[in-house]
């Protein structure tokens, strides 16, 4: 986290979109500690908090996008043999399935809500052949409610505080 603060600090809103984007693809960032801490930049008025939201809607969509994408083109097969590097494993992508096949399209919004199952929710959707004009729709609903929440927490915190 300490990496992800000054990294923040000294590139901004780049930094956001770029630790998002990364972070919902599957790399080892703490996105929800992450935007809390951007909201209470927000707060403090070093940030401003409607290009925050903006900006980190923009990098976790984007990285949803990718990973969707890495899903479709290269498949199962790929994630199976490489997901160890991202933390994804059989018994993970298991339970992802089973999630996506009983909620559908809910499972992709609250997918943005579970650590580990974000990264995965995304990836299996273009693994599963969703439209994706469907998965845009749907993932950009769950993307951007996840952003407003965890950005407002760390605002309202900042403003309590």
């Amino acid at each position: 986290m300490e990496f992800a603060r000054e990294f923040i600090g000294q590139y901004g809103y780049f930094a956001i979109y770029g630790l998002l984007a990364l972070g919902v693809i599957g790399m080892p960032i703490p996105d929800e500690v992450m935007m809390t801490f951007v909201g209470y930049l927000a707060s403090i008025s070093v940030l401003n908090y409607s290009v925050s939201i903006v900006v980190s809607f923009g990098g976790a969509f984007t990285g949803g996008l990718l990973s969707y994408t890495i899903g479709k083109k290269a498949g199962r097969p790929l994630v199976e043999k490489y997901g160890k590097w991202v933390g994804v494993n059989a018994k993970r992508l298991g339970r992802v399935e089973s999630w996506f096949l009983k909620y559908g399209y809910w499972s992709i919004i609250l997918g943005y809500f579970i650590p580990g199952i974000r990264h995965l929710m995304c990836c299996f959707s273009g693994i599963s052949r969703m439209a994706i004009g469907r998965y845009v729709l749907v993932s950009s609903i769950g993307a951007f409610i996840w952003c407003v929440v965890f950005i407002s927490i760390g605002f309202y915190v900042g403003v309590l505080t």
